[in-house]
Formats: C-alpha cells, sequence, structure tokens
C-alpha cells in the first residue's frame, strides 16, 4: 500500500473507531435494538470500503462482533498516528534548531539517525494496525465455508424455481397475445380478402383496409418477436436498442448509457427486458411525463437505474415486476424497487460482469 494512502487508512480508521465505540454503547444500552442492525451493517460496510476490500453479504449479528473487535485497531490507529503527528513536530523543531545555529551539524545526524528509526518503526506499527484490520473483516465478516455454501444453494434453489415460473408466465402471455391480438387480426385479414374477391365493386376499398390490417399485424408479429428475444442486441448494442424503444414510446424516454465496453449478451438481455417492461408499465398505469434510464459501470458490473415522475405505487408483488426481479436474480442481480404513492417510480438493478 503507498504511503500516503496507508496514513490515510489508519488515521480513518482511528476516527471511525470512537464514533463505533459511542455506537456501541448506545446500542449495548438499548439492547441491540433491531432499529440499530441497520447501522451497525452501514459501519461495517464502510470499514469494508475503507479498507479497499470486496464486498460481502453482511449480517447484523457479525456486524456488531466486527465493530466491536475492530476497537483494538482503532486504538492502535490512534496511537501509532499520534506517534506520527509527534514526529513531526519534533522535526519540525529540528529544522528550525538547524536554522537559528542552536544545533550542530554532528546533533543534526544524530537526530536524523534517532528519527529515522523511529519513523520507520512506527510506519511498520501501521502497516500491521491495518493488516489487522483486514483481518478482522476477512473472519468476522465474511461468512464460512458451509454457512456460504449453504446460503448458495438456497439462493440457486430459489432463483432456479423462480426463473421456471417467470418463463411459464412469459410463455403463457405470449400465446394470450397470438391467440387474442394477431389470430384474430389474420383471421379478419382473411375475411376482408374474401369480401373483396366477392365483391369487385368494393375490391379496392377493402384492399387497402386489408393492407393496413397487414401491417398491424406485421408490428403485433414483431413486438411478440422481441419478447421472445430482442434481435436488435446481435446488430447493435443496448444503448442502440434503448435508443428504439424510447422513440416508439409515447412516453419522453432519456437515456443515458456510460458503459466504457459491452457486457456479456446475457446481462445485456435483462437489462433490455427490464428497460422494456417498466416503460411499458409507466406508459399503460403510472400517467408520467417522463422516464430516465441511467446505465453505468458499477465495482461488481452494471447499475441500471430507471426513474419516472409517475404516480408511485407499484407492486413489487405483482406478476410482471416478480418476473424480472427473477430474471435479475438467475445472474446473481439485485432488484431494487422503490415507489411510494406520488412520488414516482424508481428501479434499481445491478448486475455482476464477471
Amino acid at each position: 500500500m503507498p504511503l500516503v494512502r496507508l496514513i490515510r487508512t489508519v488515521a480513518a480508521g482511528a476516527l471511525s473507531g470512537v464514533g463505533e465505540a459511542v455506537f456501541l454503547l448506545v446500542a449495548v444500552a438499548g439492547g441491540f435494538r433491531p432499529a440499530l442492525h441497520p447501522y451497525a451493517m452501514r459501519l461495517s460496510d464502510w470499514e469494508r470500503r475503507r479498507l479497499g476490500l470486496d464486498p460481502v453479504r453482511l449480517d447484523p449479528r457479525r456486524a456488531f462482533r466486527f465493530l466491536a473487535a475492530r476497537l483494538l485497531p482503532a486504538f492502535l490507529g490512534a496511537l501509532t498516528t499520534g506517534m506520527l503527528a509527534v514526529g513531526v513536530v519534533l522535526a519540525g523543531i529540528v529544522v528550525r534548531a538547524v536554522a537559528t545555529g542552536e544545533m550542530s551539524l554532528l546533533g543534526l545526524l544524530e537526530q536524523l539517525l534517532f528519527g529515522s528509526a523511529l519513523l520507520l518503526l512506527n510506519l511498520q506499527a501501521m502497516a500491521s494496525t491495518a493488516a489487522l484490520d483486514r483481518r478482522f473483516v476477512r473472519t468476522l465478516l465474511a461468512a464460512g465455508t458451509r454457512s456460504e455454501l449453504e446460503r448458495r444453494i438456497t439462493e440457486l434453489t430459489v432463483s432456479r424455481a423462480g426463473v421456471i415460473a417467470a418463463v411459464d408466465a412469459e410463455r403463457r402471455r405470449i400465446e394470450r397475445d397470438l391467440h387474442d391480438g394477431l389470430q384474430q387480426r389474420l383471421v379478419a385479414l382473411g375475411m376482408l380478402l374474401g369480401r373483396a374477391r366477392r365483391s369487385p365493386a368494393r375490391a379496392a376499398e377493402l384492399l387497402a383496409q386489408a393492407h393496413d390490417d397487414a401491417q398491424r399485424a406485421i408490428d403485433e408479429l414483431r413486438e411478440v418477436a422481441w419478447r421472445v428475444y430482442p434481435s436488435a442486441l446481435d446488430h447493435g448494442t443496448l444503448e442502440d436498442a434503448l435508443a428504439m424503444v424510447a422513440l416508439s414510446s409515447p412516453v419522453p424516454v432519456a437515456v443515458d448509457y456510460s458503459l466504457p465496453a459491452r457486457p456479456p449478451a446475457q446481462v445485456e438481455t435483462v437489462l433490455y427486458f427490464v428497460a422494456c417492461e417498466a416503460i411499458t408499465n409507466t406508459t399503460k398505469h403510472a400517467g408520467a411525463t417522463v422516464i430516465t434510464v441511467r446505465i453505468a459501470p458499477s465495482a461488481s458490473g452494471v447499475d441500471m437505474v430507471l426513474h419516472d415522475d409517475g404516480a408511485g405505487g407499484a407492486d413489487a408483488s405483482g406478476s410482471g415486476l416478480h418476473g424480472l426481479a427473477d430474471r435479475v436474480a438467475a445472474l446473481d442481480g439485485r432488484f431494487e424497487l422503490h415507489s411510494p404513492p406520488g412520488a414516482g417510480t424508481t428501479i434499481r438493478v445491478s448486475l455482476p460482469c464477471a
């Protein structure tokens, strides 16, 4: 770790240790109420990010144990940072003494040797403190191998069941669209052509109407095909596909795409389906005047945030949104919905790209 970063990391850990000590005292006095659990996990997550470590799945009990244990590296960090500050002050005094002639050259060399040795010892102590901090994160926050494996098996089982249910629901929806929409339109088209054959005088009028119905049938068939798989992703990027969706949306859609490289195909497909479903739901039910779609890189992959200024009140347990959450979970992603009544709807999707 670079020297400046090491000093900054240890000093920040010493300062955060003061706040964490106060928090633990409040938690002990309050009997570790559930209302304090989110704050314990946030403090633990902040310590993880301060040390530059990978994200871990936090648990309130582990978080409290970690915060209590890291009071030791926080104290050591305060001690070593204080010693470094004292050393800086003493170095300033030596420089002043040399500048005013109060210290000889031999005395300066002695101070340099003695100060350098103390500085090396202090920096080594700071490095050891940071290493101890990291070890506490890895051993106290990360779940054990067996429990992590059991949790992962449970997640995969639930995710697989959810994906199967979502695929079945989508298949029924496509069949219903084909039967109630496209099939009926094709039947009407056949009847129009039959009438045109039997009525030569009105053939031109009926053929024009049949041509319009054929165009609408083609559009419906294209929408159904895109629901199965967006072929635009084979010929362009996700940004291009969403731009086409935005052009066809009756509600204005602003797309902010800032990915430096193209994500994997399965990630693009899930992001596309989530965006399309969210835009469709907003158009039908929310009464929004604008929809924003922001896609940007994250520490672990890709983040997509969709927001509208509509009526809000979206139900995460509904079949449509629940199916989208299952699609995201199938790729080890995270799906979050925030939709207070009267304040619009925000959907956040985070997908790994490893």
